[in-house]
């Protein structure tokens, strides 16, 4: 029986090599989807391999000379590798085998993809468009000498749906009312088990592979000393959150049973924990956005005729659901697939000058305003501000490697006050959100820092120092409209941790 064609708007050739006949095997690289289900990639494997007759091979690698590399993400990946291994395990009768590696030191790993790919019949990736993974895969592509094929599982929406970059949601929003329909058909999903009923020729990793790149023994990897000796950073340690596909249904299952209703009414309070928490996961690739829609329209009984017919670019009523499932497929959808828009189409999403030009006008000409206070990355990093509640977001941001979604904002507003110059503030903003943010280093994580500055906003009256027409927030505000009492309390300095403090506000 086979599995459902992959559609071919998601499928996008790098090379124009042929399948090679002869190969042992159809490669899949895994790099971004990090998961065993609801994958695309995995999908056309599973495609390539029936028609050849030939078994899949899954090679899993972890570099640890990545920028910011560090214990808080080698353990986060490690912790889904392992859940790949059991998944992955099962299936090693039918004809799929996994292969994980994770360098012992920088360079190690060079030269696996190359030697693998020369008893290959086919190679299929993961098509990511954000952090170091498009020059990755661009180097690969010179050394892959059959048919290698780069897969889109990254959105509702394909990356090669559109053709240009939307410059504000509404304008985005809009598009989609427009045409998302034609996506959301259960053809155009990935199936939940792309292994299911499947049948192929068995495979076992050659010798002369292992005994150059060892399979990782994940179960020393996650051991509490298990990556000291990597040379990755060790100050920055796990955060409060278990890697893993397992770990993301979990979460995505305590988001429906007990947050979902309230969260069109309290995502934006400090101290309601509404947030789905899903984005770690959706960003290492754990559990698929096909998934988290499908189960959030399954819970309200949706289908496709429940869409409006409309296409105002208004946030609400559109999918025909509950305000609380409408406000979260709009976050879910709209504006994270809105930065995964920009990403795809410009390389310079990460630089100051991809900022829409009434962006650098305004801020250029308030550069030489005065700040009434100026900070060092290392002060910002440190949480060593004059402002208790910038302070405690940062310090949430470092110990538990998230942070709530409205103070993100107010922090990034902040660090643009706060800093000589707007590049410096894209800068400092860009690196303490990758170095401890386990959902950092994606495009919907550069969308929120970039929308700091003016991206996919509008100007703002009056003109204010620093500022200019760039949106304004402030801390005292936002103490005014969301309780932040018991927040301030949980995320103060170490030494008040458990005590009680003076109101700061």
């Amino acid at each position: 029986m086979s599995s459902p064609l992959v559609p071919a708007l998601r499928i996008r050739s790098l090379n124009q090599a042929a399948i090679n006949p002869d190969g042992k095997f159809v490669l899949v690289w895994m790099i971004a989807f990090r998961r065993t289900g609801w994958n695309f990639t995995l999908q056309r494997a599973v495609e390539l391999a029936r028609e050849l007759k030939k078994p899949i091979l899954v090679l899993e690698a972890l570099r640890c000379s990545y920028p910011w590399a560090s214990d808080r993400l080698h353990r986060f990946v490690i912790e889904g590798m392992a859940e790949n291994a059991k998944q992955l395990a099962d299936f090693a009768e039918r004809g799929v085998t996994y292969y994980p590696y994770v360098e012992a030191q920088a360079g190690a790993g060079s030269g696996l993809l190359e030697t693998l790919a020369k008893d290959a019949a086919a190679v299929v990736t993961d098509d990511f468009p954000c952090f170091f993974l498009p020059q990755m895969v661009r180097a690969a592509t010179r050394v892959v000498d059959v048919q290698f094929e780069a897969i889109d599982s990254n959105g509702i929406l394909p990356l090669r749906a559109t053709d240009k970059v939307f410059t504000a949601a509404y304008h985005f929003r809009r598009w989609l009312q427009k045409n998302l329909k034609p996506f959301l058909a259960d053809d155009q999903f990935p199936i939940a088990n792309p292994f299911a009923r499947l049948q192929l020729p068995q495979l076992k990793l050659a010798k002369a592979w292992t005994d150059r790149w060892p399979v990782a023994d994940l179960a020393a990897l996650r051991a509490p000393d298990g990556l000291a000796e990597l040379p990755i950073d060790h100050t920055v340690g796990p955060a409060l959150l278990n890697g893993g596909s397992h770990a993301a249904g979990l979460t995505l299952q305590s988001f429906l049973k007990s947050k979902l209703a309230r969260y069109h009414e309290d995502r934006s309070q400090p101290e309601e924990d509404v947030a789905s928490g899903l984005s770690p996961y959706l960003h290492f690739g754990a559990i698929s956005v096909h998934e988290v829609a499908r189960r959030v329209l399954d819970s309200e009984e949706w289908s496709l005729t429940d869409l409006a017919n409309t296409s105002d670019g208004k946030a609400e009523r559109w999918w025909g659901v509950s305000p609380a499932a409408e406000s979260f497929l709009d976050e879910l959808i709209t504006w994270r697939e809105i930065g995964f828009n920009f990403c795809w189409h410009r390389r310079d999403y990460d630089q100051y000058k991809s900022l829409p030009e009434w962006c650098r006008e305004t801020l250029e000409q308030h550069t030489k305003d005065k700040r009434d206070f100026l900070y060092t990355l290392e002060e910002f990093e440190a949480a060593q501000t004059h402002d208790p509640l910038w302070n405690a977001a940062q310090r949430q941001l470092v110990r538990e490697g998230r942070m709530h979604n409205y103070l993100r904002m107010l922090w990034g507003k902040k660090v643009l006050e706060w800093s000589e110059r707007p590049q410096d503030a894209l800068a400092t903003l860009i690196h303490l959100n990758n170095k401890y943010a386990v959902d950092g280093r994606n495009p919907n994580s550069y969308s929120g820092i970039f929308w700091c500055f003016g991206r996919y906003d509008r100007p703002w009256a009056p003109q204010r120092p620093v500022f200019g027409t760039i949106r304004f927030m402030s801390s005292d505000n936002t103490a005014r409209k969301f309780r932040v009492k018991n927040y301030l309390k949980k995320y103060g300095p170490e030494e008040n941790r458990g005590k009680g403090q003076k109101s700061l506000f």
